[in-house]
């Protein structure tokens, strides 16, 4: 079986998800939080991921879910310690995604200092896309991402605006965690997060190209 085939169900065997919260000022600015001076890493387990065709659920007590569009870069190799230049060699293919967001559950958390594990791990709060073989995107930092909300555009940026590009990212976090083959880094959200509410139907797409679309439930 071809490599992109087998990572084609990433989904189904990948054991980690790696989160990167503020890698684009703008987004860090709208919410109040200074910009880092190094990559801010957060989990969600795999039983966040969600499918098309599949809802998103809001998590019991949440009166504030948010979207947040990203670009997920696929792992296809396992790999520790690896160099920014050869980062890529480990890269398999990308996905888009949507970091929902239990907004009022992160605010209070980060307000005692606690973890964000229910505001970013629960279930559904990984909306995931069909895989993206790495040579249908050659240079991860020059697309443009998209989300729109019942039809009316709220995000779009482009990844060439993160702080922190791929192959950073990639072997700061691999200095810390060996990434597997299926293993997923969310790279970060642009700006023009917002709430959505049950009925809304959020799409994203990446260049104008793939497209996901999913409805919100309670």
């Amino acid at each position: 079986m071809a490599a992109s085939a087998h990572l084609s169900r990433f989904v189904d065997f990948g054991r980690k998800i790696i989160c990167v919260g503020r890698n684009y000022s703008e987004h860090a600015i709208e919410l109040g939080n200074a910009i880092p001076e190094r990559p801010l890493l957060f989990l969600k387990p795999t039983s966040s991921y969600v499918e098309e065709g599949s809802p998103i659920k809001i998590p019991f007590g949440c009166s504030s879910l948010h979207h947040e569009i990203e670009l997920g870069v696929v792992i296809k190799s396992k790999c520790f310690g690896i160099k920014p230049e050869d980062v890529m060699n480990h890269v398999g293919g990308f996905c888009l995604a949507l970091d929902m967001t239990a907004r009022d559950f992160q605010d209070e958390a980060k307000k005692k200092g606690h973890p964000w594990t229910l505001a970013k791990g629960f279930d559904t709060s990984c909306p995931i896309s069909s895989f993206i073989p790495r040579e249908k995107i050659m240079d991860p930092q020059n697309i443009e991402l998209w989300c729109s909300v019942n039809g009316v555009a709220r995000q779009r940026g482009s990844t060439k605006d993160m702080i922190f590009d791929v192959p950073t990212l990639l072997s700061y976090i691999s200095t810390y965690f060996t990434l597997e083959p299926g293993d997923v880094v969310l790279t970060g959200t642009p700006s023009g997060v917002g709430p959505v509410n049950v009925g809304d139907v959020i799409e994203g797409g990446i260049t104008n190209d793939l497209t996901m679309k999913f409805m919100v439930e309670k």
